[in-house]
């Protein structure tokens, strides 16, 4: 995981409960990426992870049997800051820090993603 002093603030840990349903279709990514939102505009950042110990965390968080572990949130105050930028003309889509450790993440625009 992160290095002492780079980890997050907070966990958030999304449950289903399998008394209720068995699938959940996309509504806690949907719940995930609203929390994500809310997060980022009071300056804090964020990770959805789905690729978690679950056994270990179901024993260490005392989660009894009926709730499946679906995703954690890591929630904190981001210790770079990241730029979104134009993809430029030779269309590399590789991630860079300047000399300012600003994070730069190239994306296509809009324009370019959207069929009509």
């Amino acid at each position: 995981g992160p290095r002492e002093g780079e980890r997050p603030s907070a966990y958030i840990l999304v449950l289903g409960d399998t008394e209720i349903n068995k699938t959940y279709g996309i509504d806690p990514g949907i719940a995930l990426q609203s929390i994500l939102l809310g997060a980022t505009e009071r300056g804090l950042g964020g990770c959805i992870i789905a690729s978690v110990q679950k056994e270990s965390l179901r024993r260490d968080m005392d989660i009894p049997p009926q709730f499946e572990i679906l995703y954690v949130l890591a929630l904190g105050k981001p210790l770079e800051q990241v730029r979104i930028d134009a993809l430029g003309t030779d269309g590399d889509i590789k991630y860079w820090r300047d000399s300012e450790a600003i994070h730069h993440v190239p994306k296509r625009s809009l324009d370019d993603i959207i069929v009509s």
